[in-house]
């Protein structure tokens, strides 16, 4: 039994399975769930650089994934007619407007926090094809991760070892 946790445990290591582990991250977190993956992806780079193009590539793999996933969650909804979908007039209005207006263009803003899923389950509900919205959010989503992860490794290893020096006595790691 041990050994079976011990092997479990390792699979989920960044160090020893990385990519898939970025990939899993990225994916779950581009879902509607509260989760971020650029820490992962940072962190990934940090321990391993020669394979920053990869861990870039399978986070937007991932994420895109994802993505895709709360646009077909979104199309169903519309489909089912379910109880979270705009339900006013006005509601529908706008939606419909702003994605006729845009289209699968729109889908290059998926990569923004707190905004970017529900563009894509909206964009999903608002029934646009499903090619040129995966286009457009692969593009906005490595966008994203090339941003963040340069802005991240711009930063100093000093001002990494400060912070964690404060977090860890803060929580007492």
């Amino acid at each position: 039994m041990e050994a079976a946790i011990h092997s479990i445990l390792a699979w989920f290591s960044i160090p020893s399975v990385g990519l898939p582990a970025v990939g899993l991250i990225a994916f779950v977190s581009a879902t509607l769930l509260p989760m971020g993956s650029e820490p992962a992806v940072f962190a990934y780079i940090k321990m391993v650089p020669h394979l920053f193009w990869a861990a870039i590539l399978v986070a937007t793999l991932g994420n895109t994934l994802g993505g895709m996933v709360s646009w077909a969650m979104g199309r169903a909804a519309r489909l089912a007619r379910h109880k979270f979908t705009p339900t006013t007039k006005d509601q529908k209005e706008l939606i419909t407007d702003w994605f006729e207006r845009f289209g699968p263009k729109t889908l290059l803003l998926s990569w923004l926090p707190f905004i970017g899923d529900p563009i894509c389950a909206l964009a999903g509900w608002a029934k646009l094809p499903w090619q040129p919205c995966l286009v457009y959010m692969a593009i906005g989503k490595f966008c994203r991760y090339i941003t963040m992860t340069l802005f991240l490794l711009w930063i100093p290893d000093t001002v990494w070892a400060v912070s964690w020096s404060y977090i860890s006595h803060f929580f007492g790691i």
